[in-house]
């Protein structure tokens, strides 16, 4: 097991390919355990080099309501009425910490999707 830390491209597209060979190693072998700690590898680099922002919050709404199936009416039973859901997709009205709350409990939108800036 010959491992390093994946600094470059060509280090990472090696690790991806060497990954790739080994995925399906059984746990605890040694192969198993080199699936581990280079998947441990390319994620840490992957993070540092290509990050994902979070999601604008109005997208994250719209992306979950789909998901549920809900129409601007059932938002509207969570967040107060349905002009109010209308001025938020809008962008002319933010979304108020008490909304917030709601949107997380109600719909299991993480809090990092909706405090973010839009």
């Amino acid at each position: 097991m010959g491992l390093k830390m994946i600094k470059t491209d060509e280090d990472y597209q090696k690790a991806l390919k060497r990954l790739e060979e080994i995925f399906e190693a059984p746990n605890e072998t040694p192969e198993g355990d080199e699936a581990e700690v280079l998947s441990i590898l390319i994620e840490k680099y992957e993070d540092e080099h290509f990050p994902i922002d979070p999601p604008d919050p109005i997208e994250a709404i719209k992306f979950r309501m789909e998901q549920l199936d809900m129409t601007n009416r059932d938002l509207a039973k969570i967040i107060g009425y349905k002009s109010r859901v209308s001025e938020i997709f809008n962008r002319k009205r933010k979304l108020t910490l008490p909304m917030i709350r709601k949107l997380h409990d109600e719909l299991k939108i993480p809090y990092e999707a909706l405090l973010s800036d839009y």
